[in-house]
């Protein structure tokens, strides 16, 4: 479920500060685009000079270049070069030996059933000192884009099939990006090939959004030290689901090339109108470090409380407080260039039922094994356990265990136009 308390007068100064940071941004950008930093790119050289000159041509049919112009005649125009495009393929068998679709699972939702998980298409072109805008695009389709699509109050069909799509600017170290982009929340991501394990925690299922719409603002203190700023609908929402805004920051400090350290914090108002619901606080932690060359170690904690308003008694609102909270841990060990193996362990508490529909405590241990073909397949083999101090796992026959087995084979090939 994706779906953390401070009072509403701190999230209108937070918006507001954020809104005149912003203006100021965009500002100091349109002055930046006319100074020193910027260039124009040269004419497309064509047969014919814009003098009215010819161009010669060398005997072995490669046109020549002046002195002024050191790129060939045909050398394609600079925007073509700086355009990246990134894609991948991801599908798995899955078994679930209750026999039914696992519960509180992302994006390994099947049982008995060769599945498409994702498939995704990524064109980018980042921004520079020397092409200061920029923009970014995703597109993908599958499980995974039906599911992290599945709370949209737009509607689930409603850019489904658009996981990202931003334009971006920079400004000296300030960078601005507008539009839909994934949460920075969480030490994994959608897609599958950059985490260590096929199925994603606990903590990403339940404690964390998928995507935001707005903008944010990123500026690097330093080589150690960034900020990143947020202003957004809320979660999951291209279309906002009420009249309040949601604001975030994000600190990033890596001491030193094997460690690093993230703190991101969200706060706003996240139920819908109608509910008339308190303001909900996230605070997300992941710290990274590398032990050795072969060994990677993760650490993840989440942290929400949100007011929700029920009806009660002669149907009047009822308003409570909410809490989740968890912790995992990640561990990746490159035994060579061809295995790996990762095992997780996560804890998560729904106290109060908010995420899971039921007051529990979860826990999950998985292992994963990773094997990297010579013709580029990636290869993962999992298997995967959940529990609950509840007997909250249905299985085929409609009795409920506390337990939830799974054993997955998955193949992703992956491509891009960097490489």
């Amino acid at each position: 479920m994706r779906t953390g308390a401070g009072p509403s007068g701190l999230v209108k100064i937070a918006s507001g500060a954020l809104t005149a940071l912003l203006v100021g941004a965009f500002a100091s950008a349109a002055m930046a685009a006319d100074g020193p930093g910027t260039t124009t790119p040269p004419a497309a050289t064509s047969a014919a000079s814009a003098d009215g000159g010819t161009v010669s041509v060398a005997t072995t049919g490669t046109a020549a270049t002046s002195p002024d112009d050191p790129k060939p005649a045909d050398a394609p125009p600079d925007f073509l070069h700086s355009i990246q495009v990134d894609g991948f393929v991801d599908g798995y068998y899955g078994w679930a030996f209750n026999k039914v679709g696992p519960q509180v699972r992302n994006f390994d939702i099947n049982h008995n059933n060769f599945s498409l998980n994702y498939v995704e298409l990524a064109i980018s072109k980042a921004p520079t000192d020397k092409s200061r805008a920029g923009f970014r695009v995703d597109f993908g389709a599958g499980d995974t884009a039906n599911l992290v699509n599945a709370y949209e109050p737009g509607g689930t069909d409603y850019l489904k099939y658009v996981q990202q799509a931003y334009v971006s600017y920079l400004a000296g170290k300030v960078s601005i990006d507008f539009g839909k982009f994934v949460t920075p929340m969480g030490a994994e991501v959608i897609e599958n090939k950059d985490n260590f394990n096929y199925s994603r925690g606990l903590l990403f299922a339940l404690a964390i959004p998928y995507y935001h719409m707005g903008a944010r603002i990123g500026y690097a203190v330093n080589d150690k030290v960034s900020l990143t700023g947020f202003l957004v609908n809320g979660w999951n929402d291209v279309i906002d689901n009420n009249s309040a805004k949601t604001v975030g920051g994000s600190i990033s400090y890596k001491p030193n090339a094997k460690s690093g350290l993230i703190v991101n914090y969200l706060v706003g108002k996240e139920q819908t109108a109608e509910a008339d619901g308190g303001t909900r606080n996230t605070v997300d932690v992941v710290f990274s470090y590398a032990a050795s060359g072969k060994t990677s170690l993760l650490f993840n904690y989440d942290y929400g409380h949100d007011n929700i308003t029920t009806t009660g008694p002669a149907d009047e609102a009822v308003h409570s407080g909410v809490a989740w909270q968890g912790v995992a841990f990640g561990l990746k060990y490159q035994a060579n260039d061809k295995w790996a193996f990762s095992p997780r362990y996560e804890y998560y508490n729904d106290a109060d039922g908010f995420s899971t529909g039921l007051e529990q405590n979860l826990q999950e241990i998985t292992l994963t094994s990773e094997y990297k073909t010579p013709v580029g397949l990636l290869a993962r083999f999992e298997f995967r356990s959940d529990f609950s101090n509840k007997e909250f796992f249905v299985k085929d026959t409609g009795a409920t265990t506390k337990t939830q087995p799974t054993v997955s084979v998955s193949l992703i090939y992956a491509f891009s136009s960097k490489q």
